[in-house]
């Protein structure tokens, strides 16, 4: 799928699922809650146990009209080709590693660094990334988006950390293009409940819809 496509999909849903489980059973079952809510960009972090594999089994078993696939906790270059090759069409880190970019941008896929501060927010950007992470999210708070729209209104910022359901509006008006969800999405997959996943991710985008339409 082409980059811009890709990118285009994630603003226009609105909510990344961040995929983190004990194991390859649990997070294919996580995936498949969360579209069936209608979040279709699933992010499998590389803490969940075998997660290229993961990755080459969600490529393998869904289209690209389903989902929009992509690697997470990728703290390396090597790391995020072995994404790519697995069929990742974007990638996300917790922190900002230019060699990283440079691969994504070298193989045209989406690249979502980790930043935290203004200059880390401009070298990031200097460096190809296409949205900046803003994490850990709890930490800064909406206000931060807002603070760093003012200087940089052309930043594409994606908060990650501390997003839920009854935040994620604040977070949307303050400038987000999309919003990054954990543990306040997939909490369910820890007692089974994984109805609850597909019913917290349409509550997740039908607030970012509401929240986009007040502005």
């Amino acid at each position: 799928m082409e980059k811009e496509r890709v990118l285009t999909r994630i603003r226009e849903t609105g909510v990344v699922a961040v995929v983190r489980a004990e194991s390859t059973d649990q997070a294919l079952r996580i995936t498949e809650a969360c579209l069936a809510g209608g979040v279709n960009a699933i992010e499998v972090t590389f803490t969940v146990p075998r997660a290229h594999q993961v990755i080459a089994d969600l490529a393998k078993r869904f289209g690209e009209n389903e989902i929009l696939l992509g690697a997470g906790t990728v703290l390396d270059p090597e790391t995020a080709r072995i994404a790519i090759l697995e069929g990742a069409t974007y990638v996300v880190a917790p922190s900002f590693n230019a060699e990283t970019v440079k691969l994504c941008n070298r193989y045209r896929i989406a690249c979502m660094p980790g930043c935290m501060t203004i200059r880390e927010v401009v070298e990031a950007m200097e460096s190809g990334a296409d949205i900046i992470k803003v994490f850990p999210g709890e930490l800064s708070g909406p206000g931060f988006i807002k603070a760093v729209k003012g200087p940089l209104p052309h930043a594409c910022l994606m908060p990650t950390g501390g997003v839920s359901v009854d935040n994620v509006a604040e977070w949307i008006t303050a400038g987000a293009v999309a919003v990054g969800a954990g543990s306040s999405l997939t909490a369910g997959a820890k007692t089974g409940d994984y109805a609850k996943i597909t019913a917290t991710a349409k509550q997740f985008v039908e607030a970012v819809k509401a929240a986009r339409a007040k502005k």
